[in-house]
């Protein structure tokens, strides 16, 4: 009883607020490098509010910090599927599929970021 009481306090803190402030809440754990608290804020405000990037993006990044680089390549996938030109998204994917060994498809994604971020090799 007592866990379920603690899981459900818990629960209402990381949920608790508006959207807005919900989202800052994240950013104060994410800039505490508390990557995990971010990551809980987070879950529930993509899952409200799935068609904004800024709160998927920062979960990504959340979820990269944390070393969970499936979950935060489905997140960057996700963002990338919707949104080609998302730049920081295609880089961070190209850098968490180098961590995961997938140093093919990551150079694929590193190089249209490098494209859309405008940096030209110099000849």
């Amino acid at each position: 009883m007592e866990t379920r009481a603690v899981t459900q306090r818990e629960t209402t803190y990381y949920d608790h607020g508006a959207p807005a402030e919900r989202w800052e809440r994240a950013r104060r754990f994410f800039d505490a490098k508390d990557y995990a608290g971010a990551a809980r804020v987070l879950t529930g405000l993509v899952e409200e509010v799935p068609e904004q990037t800024g709160p998927r993006l920062l979960l990504a990044r959340a979820y990269y910090h944390s070393a969970q680089l499936s979950r935060a390549e489905a997140e960057l996938r996700r963002i990338v599927e919707r949104d080609p030109v998302e730049h920081y998204a295609r880089l961070m994917l190209g850098r968490t599929l180098q961590r995961q060994g997938l140093q093919e498809e990551a150079e694929r994604h590193l190089r249209i970021a490098s494209a859309l971020a405008g940096d030209f090799p110099q000849e």
